[in-house]
Parts: structure tokens; sequence; C-alpha cells
């Protein structure tokens, strides 16, 4: 196939669609970017088809809707005894302390709360310890989280934990789940940094006259605003530049024993995402030594040995959820809370024979599966449209610790995938037809379709499909097309219209492909050609006589005369029609341009409308062929007179004219080469005609007058071409006698062309 370079108009049009669509993806509109998010989501259900390397200690201890009813019975199916407690919706803190410590007893490695406890409850009942003593609900969940030394609670940016559980427990974990804006959960932030205020800042604004909201403060050089709840006033608190405050100002100037006159307004607390706080304490992670890089999009987890994880994140701290263990995972240990609180009353019982230890050395998460209550958490992620979204958890844990993350392609590698499949696209749809154009262009989309799925199911990258097969591919694809069929189509038919019958067919091709046409009038060198028949006058007048004469000599009526007329007419141009078909054949084979018939006479010039630097030769070569077809076709016709003999006996014992008898004609040709202006002739209403004139072609039509019969006749120019390109030919010329034409003032050289 021959590369066809682009014409401007096209060329513009796909770098502008491919501009559009590379702004589109800096600018990222969330309609586009929500299509997609569903094409991974796609890509992550067929992902879940494929094995892949996952955690084996990863558990669930689930809050079913029979847990729910257990506890508030106090009644476990097997257990004679009973819980020895009951509650209703909103457990007991007792409940979850029964929980960490069984948790402890079985050996679990950690036990991680995907509940939020985000208040003390001090009218929750008191609860009997082993050694005698009752304390309050809160103080034994605080209590078994402090023996057990391996408890994760659950932090939200709005709800922390009171400080009574924070400072009984391992550590702090991030539950948040932030959406996307089609309500799917894809993503979750690494960490997020939380102020924590001083308890005298706390105390003050809880003061019922005060109300001031800390969650909305605004820490200014100097200064921090807190506004009051439910209005429009701010609190000044003010500070110095490493955000100290004056404790007098809240306190008075009796300040207790022991205290600092200054104290900071609040520190900064790092809570890490539940899952990341889970697989670091598997992998011995230092949180607290992490990294952080989000402008080259990294997290640094370092740990013992030089030992480190990386989590590729985005600007804002966000990584996608490798969404590979779902709540019914075989990898995934899942019980429900009433097994490990009916084991957990048997220990107390002393009833120790037959417990298990399942969850031993296990990570443990601990969350809601119950449905239709306000204990439910529930929602849609890649996966499913309603499924546990306390699944993030064990995914994200899963993630770190297989060091196995989704990785979105960046900014840059989108734009560079844009413009490569674009300019494929173009590529394609200049050099190919419509049709295969189209299939070629989906194929490519089908190959790159799945080369996406591939590459996420062996290496979780997400490589994007919206902006590289809808915009650089389909929709340019189709603009292209468009262009296509009502511009360019239009003027290839223009084309096809007027040198379909004057030009070879690759002829027209190389029209169709050229970027500019100089059809409005040129100045350039052709090859003018001239062939004549000769002896087609001389045989029209024979069968006219012939004619006439068969009519005086059988008195034929005039009506029966106009018929042999007519048909003797008919057979003259088909015969005129013969030969001069048999030149046009001749000149087309050699990708001439067949410029009109002048009676008996042939036009045609080479080097216009596509170059030819040859030709010269290929003139004289279609001269040479058109004298040598004449020949044949001249012994064809007299081989078929013997049978026209016999036709005509019969003809005239009919009554009718016999038919001429096949005369052989000659062609007498003359070719000049010079500058001529070439283009087209005419007007729109009444046609154009693709022509040359000047001298030159005056020159050619003389030398086609004394060329006499079968004989090639060519000036010194096209003679001196002939040496140039083609010296063999040039060799066999014999130059004649100087002759002097009408309109041409000095003599003319000549050469003749042997062809026999």
């Amino acid at each position: 196939m021959q590369f066809q370079r682009p014409k401007r108009a096209p060329a513009i049009l796909a770098l502008t669609v491919l501009a559009l669509v590379c702004g589109l993806r800096v600018w990222n509109p969330d309609l586009i970017d929500r299509a997609e998010r569903m094409a991974y989501d796609l890509r992550v259900r067929h992902a879940q088809k494929f094995s892949a390397p996952t955690a084996t200690n990863l558990a669930f201890v689930a809050m079913e809707d029979s847990s729910i009813a257990a506890v508030n019975s106090g009644k476990v199916s097997g257990l004679k005894p009973g819980l020895g407690y009951h509650s209703g919706l909103y457990w007991q803190r007792q409940v979850y302390g029964r929980l960490v410590g069984e948790l402890a007893a079985q050996g679990a490695a950690v036990a991680a709360f995907d509940i939020l406890f985000g208040e003390l409850r001090t009218d929750h009942p008191h609860v009997q310890m082993a050694d005698g003593s009752v304390v309050e609900s809160d103080e034994f969940f605080a209590f078994q989280t402090r023996q057990a030394g391996n408890v994760l609670l659950a932090a939200t940016p709005e709800v922390t934990p009171p400080d009574l559980f924070a400072t009984n427990v391992m550590a702090l974990g991030d539950v948040t789940s932030e959406k996307d804006s089609d309500g799917i959960l894809r993503r979750v932030r690494a960490f997020h940094d939380q102020r924590r205020w001083h308890q005298i800042l706390r105390n003050f604004v809880a003061l019922p006259e005060i109300g001031g909201d800390l969650e909305h403060a605004t820490v200014l050089p100097q200064k921090i605003l807190i506004p009051q709840t439910g209005t429009t006033n701010l609190i000044e608190v003010a500070v110095d530049a490493e955000n100290n405050f004056q404790v007098a100002d809240f306190l008075g100037d009796k300040l207790p024993p022991g205290m600092s006159p200054r104290a900071k307004a609040f520190t900064v607390q790092r809570i890490w995402h539940l899952g990341v706080v889970l697989a670091a304490q598997q992998l011995k992670l230092d949180l607290a030594k992490a990294e952080i890089d989000l402008s080259r999009g990294k997290i640094i987890l370092p740990g013992a040995n030089g030992f480190t994880r990386v989590i590729p994140v985005d600007g804002e701290g966000f990584f996608y959820v490798d969404w590979r263990l779902t709540p019914g995972d075989p990898h995934l240990l899942r019980a429900p809370v009433e097994f490990l609180l009916a084991q957990d009353r048997l220990r107390l019982l002393g009833q120790t024979n037959g417990l298990r230890d399942d969850f031993r050395g296990k990570l443990v998460i601990i969350g809601s599966a119950a449905q239709g209550n306000d204990l439910t958490d529930r929602g849609a992620t890649p996966l499913e449209h309603n499924t546990l979204l306390v699944s993030k958890h064990w995914n994200v844990a899963n993630s770190v610790i297989t060091g196995q993350f989704v990785r979105r392609s960046s900014l840059p590698l989108d734009i560079v995938l844009i413009l490569l499949l674009g300019a494929l696209t173009a590529v394609i749809t200049w050099q190919l037809r419509v049709v295969a154009a189209s299939i070629s262009v989906l194929l490519v989309m089908a190959i790159y379709l799945g080369a996406t799925f591939f590459v996420f199911t062996h290496f979780r990258w997400w490589l994007p499909v919206v902006y590289p097969l809808g915009g650089a591919m389909l929709a340019l694809h189709g603009i292209l097309l468009v262009h296509l069929v009502f511009f360019e189509e239009q003027d290839k038919r223009r084309v096809k219209s007027l040198f379909s019958k004057l030009v070879s067919p690759h002829i027209v091709n190389e029209l169709l492909q050229a970027d500019k046409l100089a059809l409005g009038g040129a100045h350039r060198e052709v090859t003018v050609f001239f062939a004549d028949v000769r002896g087609f006058t001389t045989l029209t007048d024979q069968m006219q006589e012939a004619v006439a004469e068969h009519i005086r000599n059988n008195q034929v009526e005039t009506s029966v005369a106009e018929k042999y007329f007519e048909e003797s007419a008919r057979e003259t141009l088909e015969t005129v029609n013969l030969y001069l078909a048999t030149v046009a054949e001749a000149i087309k084979k050699h990708d001439g341009t067949l410029d009109k018939y002048i009676g008996d006479c042939v036009m045609a010039f080479w080097n216009a409308p596509t170059q030819n630097e040859k030709h010269a030769v290929a003139a004289v070569r279609a001269a040479i062929d058109s004298q040598r077809a004449i020949y044949e076709l001249n012994v064809r016709r007299e081989a078929e007179n013997p049978a026209r003999q016999l036709e005509n006996q019969s003809r005239l014992a009919a009554g009718l004219p016999p038919k001429p008898l096949h005369a052989s004609l000659q062609l007498g040709t003359g070719i000049n080469t010079g500058l001529v202006t070439v283009g087209l002739m005419g007007s729109e209403e009444h046609g154009f005609n693709y022509t040359v004139f000047g001298r030159e072609v005056n020159l050619a039509s003389r030398l086609e007058g004394v060329s006499g019969s079968g004989r090639i006749i060519i000036s010194d120019l096209t003679y001196f071409q002939l040496l140039r390109h083609a010296p063999d030919l040039a060799s066999i010329c014999v130059e004649l006698f100087p002759v002097t034409v009408k309109g041409i003032k000095d003599a003319v050289r000549i050469y003749e062309v042997p062809w026999k």
C-alpha cells in the first residue's frame, strides 16, 4: 500500500480533535470521568475470575442479624446458661469488651473495630469484674482493650473516641467512606490529620453560653477563630507563632500548681486508614516515620531491616482499593459475633473443653453485616451494587500486605496514549477506504481494550479507556469520515467524472490522492500527441457511393433508400470508432491524458494533470503501440473479408446493398514537446474540457500533417528528451530533412520513429 500524504484540511481537523480530547482529559469533567470509572468497574469484576496474591490471616467478625437477636435475648443456640446479659440494638460497651477478651484469649494478632465509639455511655448497666468489683460498662471496655493490647478503634474527621478509649487502645484507624459522585466506593484516603484541641478549649466551647464549634475553627497567624453554633459570631483566641494560648485567659490568674501559663491550642494527630494500620501491625511498619510525597504520588512506609512498602496515591492522598476479597471469599475467615460471645461465656464458666481458637494470629475486623437497621453499613463498590462496606478494610490491608496496588495512569501517560491512538486512527482513516478503515479502527480499539483488561487483571494497572477510544479513536474516525464523505468524496466524484474517460485508472487514483491539482490553469512542459486515421474519408465516400449505386440500379424507394444510407453511416461510424478506440487504449496504457477526438484524429498529452518525468518517452511508446495495434487490427479485418463476400452474395440475392469489404486504414502520428498552457476550458453551464493550448500544440498538429501514412514524426525537442531518458529508443530514430510548416517561421528539425 502506497503511503498517502495527509491533506491539509483533515490534518488540521485531526489535530483540533486531538487537542480538544487532551483538553478534556486535563479538565476531566465528572460526566466523562464517570464513564471511565464504569469501564474500570468492568475490569475489576473481570479480574475476579483470576487468582491473585492474597493474605491468609485476615478475618471478619460480623455483627449479623442473628447477632443482634442473640444479644437482645441474651441467648445463643447451643449455650444453655445464656450470655448472662442482654442489650438492645445499641449494645452495651461490655458486649464489645467481652468480644475483645475472647479474641485476645484465642490469640488474635489484631482486633480492629469498624464501629464508632463517639461518646461515653454512663447510662449502660455496670459490669462485675472477676475480683468482685463493679465498674461502668465503658470502663470495662477500656480495661479489656488495655489488657488485650492489640485493639484498633475507628475514627473519622468528625468523630473520635473519647480519651478513655483512645488512650487504652493500640491505635486509631480511619474508617471514612468517601464515595465517588456516582455513589460507588472505589478509593480511600491513606490518612487524615486531625486537630486534638486542648482540654481547656474543649471545656470552654462546651459551655452552654459559648457553644463553640472547634471542628470548623480557622487557624490564622496570631489568632484562632471559633464559630459559635447557630450564629455568625466568631470567638477569637489569641495565640503566638507556635499556636500557644494564655491559660489564664480561660482559668483566671490563679492557675493550678504545676500548670504552665501557656499551652498549645491543639496538636495534630495523624490517623491512618484502618486497613493500613492493620497491615502495618502485620509487617511491623513504622507509620510515625512514613515519608509522604503527595506531589510525586507516593507514601513510603518504612519497616525493619530496610523493608518498605510504597502506596501509590493522588495529590489528595487517595488510593484505589483493590477489591479482591468479597465478604464470602474462602480466603477470609468469617464468624458471627455471637459465636465468640458464647465462647467467652463458656470460658467465664470454666467450660473450656472443645473451645476453638480459629482467630489465632489473625488480623480481625469487627463490623456490621446486619440489614434493615441503624447498624447497616452497606453500599456500592465496583464488584457489587449492595455489599458490606466493611470489606474495604481487609482489602486495603491485603494490598499493603501483598504489595499489590491499583495504579491509575498519570495525566502525561493519558495524553501520550490519546495522541498515539489518535495518530494511528488518523493514518488508518487516511490510508484505507471507508469500510476497511472502519474495520481496522474497530480492530485496533478491540486490541487496546483487551490490553487494558489484561494489564489490570495481571498487574492492576488502570489504563484509560474513554478518552483514547471514545475521543481519540471513535470520535476522530467518525469526524474524519464525515469530512471525507461530504467534502473530499465530492471532489473525488468531480475528478472521476472529468478524467475517468481521459486517463488510465491508476492516473485517476493519483489524482484522487493528490493534495493539489492545477486544474485552473498552469504553465507546464508537456508532450503533445496527434494521430490521424488515414484513408477514412476515402473509405466513407466509397461506402456512400456503393449504396447510392445500388439504389439507382435497383430503383429503391425513397424510404428504403434512407434506411440503406443510415445503415451505411452506422457502419462507417463503427469503423472509425474502432480505430480511434484502439489508439485511445494505447494512450491510456502509457498514462497519457486523452484530450479530444477531432473527426478521425486523436489528441492526447503527457505530464498533466499528473507529473511524469519521462513524458516524451511515454508518448513515443504510445505512438509505437498505436501503430502496431492498428496493423494488427487491419490484419484481423482483412481476414474477415472472405466471409463478408459470402454474406454479400446473400444480401444481393435478397435485394439488399452489399456491405463494403474491410479496408486497411493507416495512422499518421505527430509528437512535440514544449511549454504549454494546461487547464480546464469551458463553464459550469456548458461543461469543462481539460486541455492544452499554445505554439507547441500547433506544432504537434502540423507534424501529424506531414507524417503521411503509417509513420511517427517527432520534433527535435521530443528527440532530445528520448536521448536523456531512453537512449535506446533515441538510437533507432532517423533524422529527416527539416520541414517548414504553417504558423512556424523557421524550418523544424524532425525525426521518424520506426515501429515495425
